[in-house]
């Protein structure tokens, strides 16, 4: 495993003339390396003591650094190409390190290493440049950094397994402070890619503050990477992939003994799994393709679905385009397990609304999309007494996502899916009514948000304040549905507040935002948007699919959107004075105009309503608006108090009902 434990110093010395040389060599640059090995420092001597060509391509260094016992070749790769292959192929390697053809003379060692090294060092320069374009190009948004956001704050952020959707979210495992990688080494002037060990001292997300090893108490070199990425190695996989171990060139001279230095510091150290790789591309492989039609909600009215066509896909989110879009810009964003979306067919298998398309014939290469590629509903326990019509709760608004409101039960539907309206805030035509399943944790009984001192919206225009519920109650001649109807389930998400992490503004569902965890209500999170006013603030689950470890748009090429600006939030005042909705009419699209935009704007939708099934053919079309009915009073407010305390609502909250699935059964 040590055999490829190299390290270079700075080659001060000036090589001699060969008087059996054909022609002149140049002098060589004096930042070009010298390699030794096992704490000995070689020079290109006039004898041939402690050097070595290789047979293949023509390299010269370190006998004892180069491959197998007869030290003919300098990597696995070369002594490989070398015994399936001829010598004229030996030839031609040489042709192309050298460009000019091999003579008696040209064997002399003193030409060989200086022709080798300064096509090496025209290698290095190459690279060197490719390397500064690849960064120039990768350069954040507005050059934010995580890395120094983090550092220069004192951030924390969530771990990668609170979030069961996301990749390696459920295989994440012992990944911690401490863990030790293989990582290029870019302290090194050599012209191949060379690598060195480096430890874990911070994780945030996918993101890791890495130290070389032999640093120490030094962190001059410190460096964040993502973890995921192609770069980062289990401690072994230079050996087995005859990659060269090189130390820093600016801690070379600490050791004379490298290997025993490693040998030491590794002995008992973690490292990531062997197939840690193969994992991570396991995880970002998405069962929805583009083409495929799926029913997600119409986002001008959200009483009602329609079908879309999956457009493209990125990190598991998707564009979709309404069916009827001729120029494809009205269109949509979600995650592919958000309770937004359903297989062809569910709208009319539980009696929702549904828009029928005037297409007619599918386009070429159009399927439905298979209904187990969806998020699978919880089972409602909906025998026996259930909720009915008219029944009061508390509700979280998909048209201004700060605020839980009084709500009723417009309508109740198959397979445990209600349609909630706001009191006082609804649509003459029921338009605004929206859809929740009765597991949803984006529902509450009354009295949940007195009970966890969380602010609730009253009814527009109700006169009687502070609110209060039995009057409430008492004045509609309405119940409160049971706390027993509710979600009492609150998983051990791991979550803590002022934790940092990516997530969709869901009120403009195509970005995702430097986001903060502020405040935590059993499952229900309160995201803050970094940068931005509270008003701005969004209630989210935590098992939302629209919540993300930091890192998860480096990781997979989503645009992260920074956090604002003083000169940007003072730029759309104006804009955020209307970010109370209005809803005497149809749902118009979001009222909050704020961040980067990038494209075509979505609607503002919530992550909590609609969860998905599956189910039969699509046919048939639900356009009617269903009849609005003024229920009469069932019984007294007293027959259903709110509950008195947070534990008679949440009764198994210290103990979480919760463990880890593949995202494939991934409960909503």
């Amino acid at each position: 495993m040590f055999d490829g434990y190299d390290s270079c110093s700075e080659d001060t010395s000036s090589s001699s003339s060969s008087d059996e040389s054909e022609e002149e060599v140049p002098p060589l640059p004096s930042n070009l390396p010298i390699i030794k090995n096992n704490g000995q420092v070689y020079t290109y001597p006039d004898g041939k003591s402690g050097m070595a060509t290789c047979e293949m391509c023509g390299m010269v260094g370190v006998r004892d650094a180069f491959y197998s016992k007869t030290k003919r070749f300098c990597s696995v790769s070369c002594s490989r190409s070398y015994s399936s292959n001829s010598k004229k192929a030996s030839i031609l390697a040489r042709l192309q390190v050298t460009g000019k053809p091999p003579t008696k003379k040209a064997k002399v060692l003193q030409k060989q290493p200086l022709v080798a090294k300064l096509a090496a060092y025209a290698q290095y320069q190459a690279t060197v440049q490719n390397q500064s374009k690849t960064k120039t190009a990768s350069v954040p948004v507005e050059g934010f950094s995580w890395g120094n956001y983090i550092n220069s704050n004192s951030f924390t952020a969530a771990p990668v397994n609170c979030f069961k959707h996301a990749p390696m979210g459920t295989c994440w495992g012992d990944i911690s402070e401490g863990v030790r990688v293989e990582v290029p080494n870019t302290d090194c002037s050599l012209s191949a890619k060379v690598f060195w060990i480096a430890g874990i001292l911070k994780l945030a997300g996918y993101n890791a503050l890495l130290r070389y090893e032999g640093f120490e108490g030094d962190s001059s070199l410190d460096f964040w990477c993502n973890i995921c990425g192609p770069d980062i190695h289990p401690v072994g996989w230079c050996a087995t992939s005859a990659k060269p171990l090189v130390p820093p060139r600016s801690i070379q001279h600490k050791y004379t003994n490298w290997k025993a230095f490693l040998v030491k510091r590794l002995t008992g150290a973690k490292t990531l799994p062997p197939d840690f790789s193969q994992k991570v591309s396991e995880s970002m492989q998405y069962p929805f393709k583009p083409s495929m039609r799926v029913e997600v909600v119409d986002k001008t009215h959200l009483c009602r679905t329609r079908v879309a066509i999956v457009d493209s896909v990125i990190g598991g989110r998707l564009r979709l385009v309404y069916e009827e879009s001729e120029d494809k810009t009205d269109d949509f964003w979600c995650h592919m397990y958000s309770p937004l979306i359903h297989p062809i067919g569910w709208s009319r298998s539980i009696g929702h609304r549904f828009k029928r398309s005037d297409i007619i014939k599918k386009q070429d290469g159009q399927i439905d999309a298979s209904s187990h590629l969806f998020a699978k509903v919880k089972e409602a326990e909906s025998s026996g007494e259930w909720f009915k019509e008219g029944m009061k709760l508390e509700a979280i608004d998909p048209l201004n996502l700060s605020a839980i409101c009084v709500a009723t039960i417009r309508k109740v539907l198959a397979d445990g899916y209600l349609m909630i309206g706001i009191d006082g805030s609804e649509a003459a035509d029921g338009s605004d009514w929206f859809c929740y399943h009765a597991t949803s944790p984006s529902i509450f009984p009354v009295g949940f948000c007195e009970i966890n001192m969380i602010e609730l919206t009253p009814p527009r225009g109700y006169a009687k304040l502070p609110f209060k519920w039995f009057d409430y109650l008492r004045e509609t001649g309405s119940i409160a549905a049971p706390v027993k109807f509710f979600n009492k389930e609150v998983p051990n998400h791991g979550f803590h507040v002022a934790m940092k992490l990516e997530a969709v503004d869901l009120m403009e569902p195509r970005l995702v935002c430097v986001a903060t965890v502020t405040r935590i209500i059993h499952r229900l999170l309160r995201i803050h948007f970094d940068g931005w006013e509270d008003e701005y603030d969004q209630w989210v689950d935590c098992e939302s699919p629209d919540l993300y470890p930091v890192g998860w748009c480096q990781l997979t090429g989503y645009q992260l959107q920074p956090p604002a600006s003083q000169s940007s939030r003072d730029s759309q005042s104006s804009s955020s004075k209307q970010k109370k909705k209005s809803k005497s009419q149809q749902y118009k699209g979001h009222k909050k105009k704020r961040k980067i935009p990038v494209g075509k704007k979505p609607v503002s939708l919530s992550s909590g309503l609609m969860t998905g099934g599956v189910w039969r053919s699509f046919s048939g079309d639900e356009e009617l608006t269903p009849q609005y009915r003024t229920l009469p009073a069932q019984t007294s407010p007293e027959a259903c108090q709110p509950p008195r305390t947070s534990r008679e609502f949440n009764p198994c909250l210290k103990t979480g009902n919760w463990s880890c699935k593949k995202k494939q059964n991934l409960m909503i």
